[in-house]
């Protein structure tokens, strides 16, 4: 069901600062932040030849990512997302192999203008999952 990694989110306390980090000390290809409101979150991409980093930032007071950062304040990774043909097929079999798909079971759009969902970690080795359509 599971085609390729797509992205690597990490979230992190200083956006700015970690983007200079994987510029600078790292030599990637940086993209600039961009807000995502309905996920409460402004994201920077990170190209590498094989796949992408997800750097996270709260975006709002209400931002899913502030309550990771107040328990893990340096950061850290918080999900990994796997490209899928149909998302609501992949979400279908998911639900009927007993997996929670989270929020309403609806795909959002995610920060690439394609539908996303989340599955519960508890569901796959304490992992967020991120489905995204291609």
């Amino acid at each position: 069901m599971i085609g390729r990694l797509n992205h690597v989110a990490i979230a992190v306390p200083d956006l700015a600062a970690a983007s200079a980090q994987y510029a600078g000390t790292l030599g990637a290809s940086v993209r600039p932040p961009q807000d995502e409101p309905d996920h409460g979150v402004t994201v920077v991409f990170i190209d590498l030849p094989n796949t992408k980093i997800e750097l996270l930032y709260p975006l709002g007071e209400n931002s899913p990512i502030q309550g990771f950062l107040d328990k893990n304040p340096a950061g850290g990774i918080h999900h990994i997302c796997y490209e899928v043909e149909d998302i609501l097929a992949a979400r279908d079999t998911l639900k009927a192999s007993g997996a929670r798909v989270l929020g309403t079971g609806e795909p959002k759009i995610g920060a690439h203008g394609k539908p996303v969902l989340f599955l519960h970690p508890k569901d796959f080795n304490g992992c967020l999952i991120e489905l995204e359509q291609v």
